[in-house]
């Protein structure tokens, strides 16, 4: 009887945390034609380019200033790595120039400063 007990207590717990994480901020479509993932609550909008790629931030579903915010991009082609920095340019954009980047692509993008904290953005290209 206790054991049964224990059980439904488990399940009611496991149930609320997966209700929790059902709720929480999802990606949102793409508003550039680009990959959407979210990270610190910010959504991060990869657009890739002949010559790199730009990634485009909101927040709350209104753009999010990009100002003195700068990383590194990491591209895994098949077996080729390649990095890149990431520098603010204007608005809600940041830029990474020099990498190609092809469909099927992995990409990681190391961001300081994305309202007082490192962001962890992947990627994969399709």
């Amino acid at each position: 009887m206790l054991k049964s007990k224990m059980m439904a207590v488990a399940m009611l717990a496991l149930s609320a945390v997966t209700l929790n994480t059902a709720m929480a901020h999802g990606a949102a479509k793409p508003r550039q034609g680009g990959i959407v993932q979210v990270a610190n609550d910010v959504n991060f909008e990869l657009v890739v380019e002949a010559d790199g790629a730009t990634i485009y931030l909101v927040d709350h579903d209104e753009p999010m200033s990009s100002k003195g915010i700068s990383g590194k991009l990491t591209v895994l082609n098949g077996s080729e790595k390649t990095e890149v920095d990431v520098k603010a340019i204007d608005g809600n954009k940041l830029q990474a120039k020099g990498v190609k980047i092809a469909s099927g692509a992995k990409v990681v993008a190391v961001l300081n400063n994305v309202e007082g904290k490192t962001a962890t953005v992947r990627f994969t290209v399709k």
